[in-house]
Order: structure tokens, then sequence, then C-alpha cells
């Protein structure tokens, strides 16, 4: 079991030399498809693959006790075969103050959203972590925009509650 500290914020725009790093592309399947709060989680990541579990600790969205299982892709296209809740994205990552910026650029129905999210080795650190100007707001406590709920909606259906951030969708050309 591992300890996930994070903090998810919108993104208020694309820092210029984003694309020119590193990426993959993360495609998730939340099971069962019929729960609107799914936590088992079956992911492609880049060239892996992993089941995860991830459990708020006293309700914190931003301390989760995390337990992955890696899969091999055999595993992985059985388990992904069962009706799920699915989501694409592509994970930029970028250098930022000695931490590492996750950009999630999702795809296909959510196309148009980008989260940025930042991991923490500890509560005073995550806790003392100051905002970049490339990030619009702290969405980490907001329920609408957890994974499992994310999964199978589209943006339309989200954009109303994007709009009382202030949020505009993002074009990449990417």
């Amino acid at each position: 079991m591992l300890l996930e500290l994070e903090k998810t914020y919108l993104a208020k725009y694309l820092p210029e030399n984003l694309f020119d790093g590193t990426s993959k592309e993360i495609i998730d399947h939340y099971i069962p498809k019929d729960s609107d709060h799914a936590k088992l989680r079956i992911r492609k990541n880049g060239s892996k693959y992993e089941m995860t579990k991830k459990e708020p600790v006293n309700g914190d969205p931003s301390a989760q006790h995390e337990y992955t299982i890696p899969l091999t892709p055999s595993e992985y296209q059985a388990l992904a075969s069962l009706p799920a809740k699915i989501v694409h994205k592509i994970r930029y990552y970028y250098d930022y103050q000695g931490f590492q910026a996750e950009f999630d650029v999702f795809q296909w129905d959510l196309k148009g959203l980008v989260l940025i999210d930042f991991e923490f080795e500890d509560e005073t650190t995550k806790d003392s972590f100051c905002m970049p100007e490339f990030c619009l707001v702290d969405v980490t406590t907001e329920e609408f925009i957890a994974w499992w709920v994310l999964c199978g909606k589209t943006y339309s259906e989200i954009q109303w509650k994007l709009e009382k951030f202030d949020y505009r969708k993002m074009v990449s050309s990417q």
C-alpha cells in the first residue's frame, strides 16, 4: 500500500514548452460501470498495465491509500473487456521549481479539459505548496473532478461546473 499525497488544479494555460518533454498515453477503465464512485481502476499506463484501488484517508481526497497490482498485457485485455467507464488522456510531465507537474490533457468525450497534478513526499510540503501561475484553481476537493466521477462523462456534462471557476476549454495542437 502506498500513501499518495497530491493536489489537483485546473489549467489556466499550457506552458509554452510543455509538449517538448516526456508524455504517455493513459487509458483508465473504472469498474463496476454502474457505480457513481468506482474506486477500482484498470489502467494502460504508457507501456505498462496495472489494476489500482484508491481510497481517501479520513475523507481527505488529497491523501489516498493506493493499492496497485501490475498486470500482464493479456490480464489487462481480459479485465479491460469488462463493462466499465473509460477515460483517455495524454499525460505530459513538466518540471516546475523542483516539482514534477503532471498535465493530463483529456481526449475523446472530455477533450478540452486539462488537469494538473502535483505529488508530494509529505504533508508539510503539500500544505505549503504555492499554486503555479499556469494553474487556475485548486480542485483537489471538488468531487466532480475525481477520476471515477469524470469517467463516462462528456465535456458538455461538466462544462457548467467548470465555468463556475472561469475555466475555458483548452484547445491543444498536440
